[in-house]
């Protein structure tokens, strides 16, 4: 059988982040992979940054050609931009019934750079994060949706908590940034919490990681494992590609995503 996922996010052109990382990870997981390119992202190892947003016209072309022209598994979104593309996305949700939906809400860069205005970001909280099957925001991310400080296991937790509250089936609450041997996640359903533990890969090449984990998710929902499966199983994804993350001499450098293929073969 033939599963489809659908990635609707920014370009980058550096291949880790973004669609590009998004349809690496369909691929190595069986997926057939679709993307609908939200903006057009370069990153130079200087850090200096261009971002070239792409009208929500044309979003909504891409995004009905692909619903429309094979279907759609699941979906997950990367970065979103603007709260005009953000409801065009939700309306085009309700409108498909695309009810396997991943939310990985990109808000800020890893060097603080914010990728969405408070208007855009009152529009995620409230408009697309009720409709998500998975929200997963990282430290920075969580901080900023629930306007808590989260500097530890407990308040990840607390943050979990208060995310459900918005609406999604389940908050994944992602702890890379947080000290400690283990890498922790918390998983909170409304009900249990479930803390998800993995080595701490001792390296500062980690682009591509969030985006790397939210697809892998998504490509699992897409061939109808449930939640908790496609957690684990991204979990275990992402450990790997940031183990045998590309080196560069300059910046951050992105994850690889044949590295858990290739070690499980």
């Amino acid at each position: 059988m033939e599963y489809r996922a659908m990635s609707v996010a920014g370009s980058n052109s550096l291949g880790g982040a973004g669609i590009q990382a998004d349809l690496k990870t369909f691929q190595e997981l069986d997926v057939f992979g679709m993307g609908v390119i939200t903006a057009i992202v370069t990153l130079f190892p200087d850090g200096k940054r261009d971002l070239f947003p792409q009208s929500a016209e044309t979003v909504a072309a891409q995004l009905d050609s692909g619903v429309e022209g094979m279907g759609v598994d699941a979906l997950k979104t990367g970065m979103l931009y603007s709260s005009e593309v953000i409801r065009l996305v939700v309306d085009r949700v309700k409108k498909f019934g695309l009810d396997r939906l991943v939310v990985d809400p990109v808000i800020v860069t890893k060097t603080g750079g914010n990728l969405l205005h408070e208007e855009a970001l009152k529009a995620v909280r409230e408009e697309l994060i009720p409709l998500a099957k998975v929200v997963t925001p990282n430290l920075p991310e969580a901080e900023k949706l629930t306007g808590m400080t989260i500097r530890s296991l407990e308040e990840m937790k607390e943050a979990a908590r208060r995310l459900h509250v918005l609406g999604p089936d389940y908050v994944l609450v992602k702890g890379g940034r947080l000290e400690g041997e283990k890498a922790l996640d918390v998983l909170y359903d409304g009900k249990y919490v479930v803390v998800l533990e993995a080595d701490r890969i001792d390296t500062p090449h980690t682009n591509g990681a969030g985006c790397t984990l939210s697809a892998a998710i998504t490509a699992e929902l897409a061939k109808g494992n449930p939640v908790e499966t496609a957690v684990q199983i991204a979990k275990s994804f992402v450990t790997e590609a940031i183990r045998e993350a590309w080196d560069r001499e300059e910046g951050v450098g992105p994850v690889n995503h044949w590295a858990y293929r290739r070690r499980n073969t």
